[in-house]
């Protein structure tokens, strides 16, 4: 069983930047593909970026060049830097964790990004 929590959304202007941390609980974190997913209202849930244990990475075409996913297995958590943030990118900004089938989600932080 992985437990997942997300941080670090809030409020923040069209051009700023944020970053979001997931911390996961349990064991053998550095072998699960970690994923950031976001859900704005009326949407559905899409991929924003993935990591997997070799740290190969991939973005939606929406945030190539702006986001960067990023992993630490010391401290069994993934990260999602966000730079020159558009007001499109508002949404729930979900963590996801899978392996072999098994899949994990955390609760959800918000991300607005307004003037």
């Amino acid at each position: 069983q992985v437990q997942l929590v997300e941080s670090g959304g809030g409020l923040v202007q069209p051009g700023g930047s944020l970053r979001l941390s997931c911390a996961a609980s349990g064991s053998f974190f550095s072998i699960y593909t970690m994923g950031w997913y976001r859900q704005a209202p009326g949407k559905q849930r899409e991929l924003v970026a993935g990591i997997n244990y070799g740290d190969n990475t991939n973005y939606a075409d929406s945030v190539e060049g702006r986001f960067t996913i990023s992993r630490d297995n010391a401290k069994n958590t993934v990260y999602l830097q966000m730079n020159s943030l558009k007001p499109e990118d508002t949404a729930v900004y979900y963590c996801k964790a899978s392996l072999l089938g098994n899949v994990y989600w955390g609760q959800g932080t918000q991300v607005t990004v307004s003037s």
